[in-house]
């Protein structure tokens, strides 16, 4: 499954390495990209191995909020 999440405070360099090492250490996700123009996450990931909340909680663990539609 691939998904985009909105990520408001993506302001710079260190949150693009945060959000991408956080969230690329789960198990079952095959790609991550950051981009800080956009504030989005693009990821990949089986969905069967892995719950979007857990990405979710990645994400807002490492002091970001994830904004939900």
């Amino acid at each position: 499954m691939q998904t985009t999440l909105s990520v408001p405070d993506i302001s710079c360099g260190h949150c693009k390495s945060s959000i991408e090492g956080a969230v690329g250490e789960l198990a079952g996700v095959e790609s991550v990209n950051v981009t800080i123009d956009a504030r989005t996450v693009d990821i990949a990931f089986d969905e069967s191995a892995l719950a979007m909340d857990a990405i979710v909680d990645a994400i807002e663990g490492q002091g970001y909020e994830v904004e939900r539609s």
